[in-house]
């Protein structure tokens, strides 16, 4: 198999050569994500949004996420709701991925990041906050060990 074996990839168009790392690597782009069964450099850059990293511990199949909003506050019958830029959507469909690669969700863990204050003083709404309070219980409800956050 291919790093790029686009049978076991999902969304991301970014790819490139990471010098540091000395290997291929995909960049998720905000309401972007990517699963995957090969060996691969996943990054993103995050201020008030979040990524959840998630991987069969035991298969390593593994996935990100980038999400910009909880959700977009409206009803779940608006196609507007299903955007990987909205968490509630974005970790389903991440989730989804994994195990549609061969993953087994009780062999799932995570590692979230993001959620930063980057508009202080700007909003009397935090929405780094609300993205981390939204990544941290939707894991805890779907039973997926949370093992690093940041």
């Amino acid at each position: 198999m291919t790093a790029f074996d686009t049978e076991n990839m999902h969304v991301a168009p970014n790819r490139y050569f990471d010098r540091h790392f000395d290997r291929e690597a995909i960049k998720i782009l905000p309401g972007e994500y990517f699963a995957t069964t090969s060996d691969i450099l996943i990054v993103t850059v995050l201020g008030s949004c979040v990524s959840a990293c998630i991987r069969d511990r035991v298969s390593g199949i593994a996935g990100m996420n980038h999400f910009l909003l909880p959700n977009d506050g409206s009803c779940r019958d608006n196609v507007l709701s299903e955007s990987a830029r909205y968490g509630a959507y974005a970790m389903e469909i991440l989730i989804n991925h994994l195990i549609k690669l061969g993953a087994r969700r009780e062999n799932l863990e995570a590692k979230v990041f993001g959620g930063g204050n980057v508009l202080k003083g700007f909003s009397t709404i935090n929405v780094g906050e609300r993205n981390a309070d939204f990544v941290l219980e939707y894991l805890k409800l779907e039973r997926i060990p949370i093992v690093a956050k940041d």
